[in-house]
């Protein structure tokens, strides 16, 4: 028999989706069946598949300790130099500042040096994640930024922490995300609708006809800061979270994102990279406002979290603005 007691990461969870996450490598079918047949007891009592487990409850699993070592697989935790900054942390909630060039999940190409293994690394060395203790449930990003965006990422540290999240983020509710970019040209402030689908080929999302199959819709304000002879420093405000929305629909008005070799202008792309050096997209996430969080994350309502522009970026707006 094995035993293993609930804490504050896996709290609030079905019991059945939390033996999938402890089991990783056994059957549905096993689960339910153990189950139906008694094969797990939360606090020496049978408990229906639905049952919501809490902090402090202690699961019995009726295996042989060979066969709950095979149906297990604890996370490999790299030891990764940390690129991040902390700008916001308590019991529940981390707020990083990701550097351009670092991936939030894995891709193809990287399944190691990302930010979520990242993080994983900086709350293992504090003593906060110990992938071999919680064995069901790993902190995780609540939303994504682009290799090359800067910027603001959420990672929730507990369950209930980061299903609430996750919910603020699916609804749009509750988080208001804004943004600083250089567009070309002169801008004016505007609220911008549109529809978008992606091109998996290439890898590129594309605007389309509201009517087109698996069209998503997007909405973006755009506020300016500041204009000088050739650009318009700009806030921009996410109303939804589609792939590229920002660079997408910028470019879709004529007033392409710096540095953006993907939607942007070949020809001012090559004058910006010669003479500021800039081999990316100038796009920061730079402020967080948790406007009406919701459940765990309502004590954070009203709260700001804003990040600098990087250097690099900072000294362009400066020699471009000042």
């Amino acid at each position: 028999m094995k035993k293993l007691v609930i804490d504050q990461y896996d709290d609030h969870q079905r019991i059945d989706k939390y033996l999938k996450k402890v089991l990783v490598q056994a059957p549905s079918s096993l689960i339910y069946k153990m189950l139906r047949k008694k094969d797990v007891k939360v606090n020496g009592k049978r408990v229906k598949e639905n049952y919501i487990l809490h902090s402090g409850d202690e699961v019995e699993l009726f295996l042989y300790e060979d066969k709950f070592k095979e149906y297990t697989k604890p996370l490999t935790i790299y030891e990764l130099p940390i690129t991040f900054k902390v700008v916001y942390e308590d019991a529940h909630i981390l707020i990083v500042d990701k550097p351009a060039g670092l991936l939030v999940h894995e891709d193809i190409n990287e399944s190691v040096n990302t930010l979520s293994n990242q993080v994983l690394t900086y709350l293992y060395q504090k003593g906060e994640y110990d992938p071999e203790k919680n064995i069901s449930f790993t902190p995780g990003p609540v939303h994504r930024l682009d290799r090359n965006t800067s910027g603001l990422v959420i990672f929730g540290k507990d369950m209930r922490a980061l299903q609430d999240l996750n919910t603020m983020m699916k609804t749009r509710q509750g988080i208001e995300k804004k943004y600083l970019t250089i567009a070309m040209g002169h801008m004016k402030d505007a609220t911008l609708s549109g529809y978008v689908k992606k091109n998996e080929d290439e890898g590129k999302m594309y605007l389309v006809k509201k009517d087109t199959p698996g069209a998503l819709s997007m909405k973006t304000i755009v506020h300016v800061l500041k204009r000088c002879s050739t650009c318009s420093l700009v806030e921009v405000q996410l109303i939804t979270g589609r792939t590229h929305q920002i660079r997408i629909h910028l470019s879709a008005t004529g007033h392409p994102v710096m540095g953006d070799s993907k939607y942007g202008d070949f020809e001012w792309n090559k004058e910006v990279k010669k003479k500021f050096h800039l081999n990316h997209q100038f796009l920061h996430a730079y402020q967080l406002t948790f406007v009406d969080p919701i459940g765990t994350m309502s004590y954070l309502k009203g709260q700001t979290v804003t990040s600098q522009l990087p250097e690099q970026l900072e000294k362009i707006q400066k020699e471009l603005f000042s």
